[in-house]
């Protein structure tokens, strides 16, 4: 299986880029973990964020891998525990499909994007810097892995 982590941004602070690619390589070749960068819509320089949310989303949705399952990173999303989260990850591998994860711009992922997505994961109730989130959910992915292999990384 792979993921894929669709993300809104394409210019991210140094120590985003450092944080994400050190848990994206920890993971193995069957749980590979892939970035593919959305540009952010060129309506935002306008102000226009209903016109730069909608555009994003039309990229995001373009760029998704066929028949992948897809989630929505979004605050009002179901949460979980990193067991629980990890026995989602384990369903997931067992499904077969590749994986698409979907983080927005700055104001969010799209009605269309939220409406296509399988599942709403919130990371945390909190307002999350998207590019932090790309961190965190590669870290995540990494934690569920180990603890469906019984790796010590996990200490609860």
């Amino acid at each position: 299986m792979r993921i894929h982590l669709l993300a809104a941004g394409t210019r991210q602070p140094a120590w985003i880029n450092a944080g994400y690619g050190e848990f994206a390589k920890r993971l193995p070749p069957e749980c590979a973990l892939r970035l593919h960068e959305i540009p952010l819509s060129a309506a935002r320089k306008g102000h226009d964020v209903a016109r730069a949310i909608g555009d994003e989303g039309r990229k995001m949705l373009a760029a998704l891998p066929r028949d992948a399952g897809i989630v929505a990173l979004d605050v009002a999303g179901r949460s979980f525990t990193s067991e629980a989260f990890a026995r989602q990850l384990g369903r997931w591998l067992q499904d077969g499909r590749d994986l698409a994860l979907m983080i927005g711009g700055p104001d969010g992922l799209s009605p269309e994007c939220l409406a296509r997505a399988e599942l709403k994961w919130s990371l945390s109730p909190l307002t999350l810097p998207h590019g932090l989130v790309r961190v965190l959910v590669a870290e995540q992915l990494y934690r569920a892995w180990t603890i469906l292999k019984g790796h010590p990384y996990h200490r609860a």
